[in-house]
């Protein structure tokens, strides 16, 4: 007997991914004997490939909308899969699309917003709710009860080549590029960063290469620091956070794997994002919050670090 195909659909970003953690060990839980396809973004591949989750993951190519060739090689992987089950945890403009590709024909059971789909998810609340509360909701009427928090429990890596010394801090400057008024001030952190040497500690510096001027400012000033700008993994990050004392970021991917690792986090949010629909979870988290972050003081961000 040919074996149940399942499709989950979750593209990005990275704090989101993070996050459906919960909804993918559900799935797999829901669907024990399944084949589980994971559609993703080419970024989240290798990380997700490593869990026990999916027996295959698919990269997105993201096709152009007028780029009709990779928009018919989409619909016809789609189509020739015979999916029985496809769960969007993504639910943007995009994967409702990827729903109407199915057609004409018969159409796998489909669990996102979609018109049409037959596991629509249509509370009329899903968007004042928490990422992870509205995707547990999306999968109760899948037939999908219990569905657990994030975990990264299943991530296997090594930090040693980082040459990190203990007792260490994780520090994320960076965030989106095009919302700076989600971050606090660079000299904020360098302040924090110098502090934290003369305490004993190592500020050991987390982000992508965007964040490369933030980060290199923040090492030209505090020589103790540590530069990790671009070198880590996802799971390396995961490593790094098991070993760290805490960490404080900005609203940003790193810090949803740093808390989710369980490291005590200190999470940065300005009035650009809120917290009841996205903050990072883990099992200790501790979120500031001003309208303005350059507002926020250091002595403030010091006080709540838990560094004994």
């Amino acid at each position: 007997m040919k074996a149940e195909q399942v499709l989950v659909i979750k593209l990005g970003a990275l704090g989101d991914v993070v996050q459906a953690t919960g909804p993918f060990a559900a799935i797999r839980g829901h669907h024990p004997n399944a084949h589980i396809t994971l559609l993703t973004a080419p970024v989240f591949r290798d990380f997700l490939a490593a869990s026990n989750w999916f027996d295959e993951v698919w990269v997105d190519s993201r096709p152009s909308w007028k780029n009709w060739r990779d928009w018919h090689r989409l619909r016809f992987q789609l189509r020739g899969a015979q999916f029985d089950r496809v769960y969007d945890l993504q639910t943007s403009d995009r994967s409702n699309l990827y729903f109407h590709l199915m057609l004409p024909g018969r159409r796998p059971e489909w669990s996102g917003i979609a018109r049409g789909a037959a596991l629509r998810h249509d509370n009329p609340n899903r968007d004042s709710m928490h990422t992870i509360d509205r995707q547990a909701d999306q999968l109760a009427i899948a037939g999908i009860k219990n569905v657990p928090s994030p975990s990264l429990d299943w991530v296997q890596a090594d930090a040693a080549r980082f040459a990190v010394t203990a007792p260490y801090v994780l520090l994320v400057p960076g965030g989106s590029t095009h919302r700076p008024e989600k971050r606090w001030p660079v000299g904020a952190f360098t302040e924090l960063a110098r502090r934290l040497v003369a305490r004993g500690v190592m500020p050991v510096l987390i982000g992508a290469g965007a964040d490369a001027h933030a980060i290199g400012t923040i090492s030209y000033f505090c020589p103790g620091a540590k530069d990790l700008t671009s070198d880590t993994s996802f799971a390396e990050i995961v490593a790094l956070a098991r070993g760290a004392i805490c960490a404080v970021g900005n609203d940003t991917g790193p810090m949803h794997i740093i808390a989710t690792s369980g490291c005590s986090s200190v999470a940065l949010y300005s009035q650009a994002s809120d917290p009841a629909l996205c903050a990072q979870k883990g099992a200790d988290v501790t979120i500031l919050r001003r309208d303005d972050l350059s507002g926020l003081s250091i002595d403030e961000v010091e006080a709540v670090l838990k560094l004994d």
